[in-house]
């Protein structure tokens, strides 16, 4: 088997790195060969950093990040700024020779779906040329059923069917987050939707993907 899978979000700091390192780690302990990368970020190189570990240093922060630039910005925008291009061509080679080595390899985007990773290139351009099925993380607020219903809209049609939805639960759940799972199911496939609880500080995501209930919504992802 080998399988790539898009982390993508409704925007940035959604949980989309959360995301990622828990299915990481949740496929590695079940045996599988997994790559987790983060082939572009701008701003500085947390997140790659917190895949490295969740893969146990099994590939290097530049396998798992070769595009990374100092501004906080857009990467294309930061890219600019370095006088630098990033083409597409070559993040989906670098991916494509990632991939022909693990059964699994988990590609986070940066910032939303739409957000302008390269010149003429965004997380949605990078999704069609892998044919990559993707995950949506989503902030478990009013709105979110607007901002994954735009998001859903964005993907081209065979993609956005086969989409899942996984909503990040915040600090205090209140009366719209328990509601939204339900009121998106009115708008898709019920099955598509997760929910992953609120974490705090995250020291061990291995521990914490094998907790009973996150381990069941990691597994209904994957299936």
């Amino acid at each position: 088997m080998q399988r790539i899978i898009v982390i993508t979000g409704t925007d940035t700091g959604v949980g989309k790195t959360v995301l990622t390192t828990l299915l990481a780690s949740h496929l590695r302990a079940h045996g599988f060969s997994v790559a987790a990368l983060k082939p572009i970020c701008s701003g500085g190189r947390d997140d790659a950093r917190v895949l490295r570990g969740a893969l146990k240093n099994t590939l290097t922060l530049d396998e798992i990040n070769p595009w990374h630039f100092r501004s906080p910005l857009a990467p294309m925008l930061a890219a600019r700024r370095e006088k630098r291009r990033i083409d597409l061509r070559e993040v989906v080679t670098h991916l494509h020779t990632t991939a022909q080595r693990h059964q699994v390899t988990l590609v986070e985007g940066a910032g939303g779906l739409l957000s302008p990773l390269g010149e003429g290139f965004s997380t949605r351009e990078l999704i069609s040329a892998l044919n990559a099925d993707v995950f949506i993380a989503a902030r478990n607020q009013l709105g979110v059923v607007n901002h994954v219903r735009l998001t859903l809209e964005s993907l081209p049609p065979i993609i956005a069917s086969r989409a899942r939805i996984v909503l990040m639960t915040p600090r205090k759940s209140d009366a719209a987050s328990r509601a939204n799972p339900g009121l998106l199911a009115e708008f898709m496939d019920e099955a598509h939707i997760s929910v992953l609880p609120w974490f705090a500080r995250v020291s061990n995501y291995g521990r914490l993907a094998a907790e009973p209930r996150v381990r069941r919504t990691l597994s209904a992802l994957l299936h």
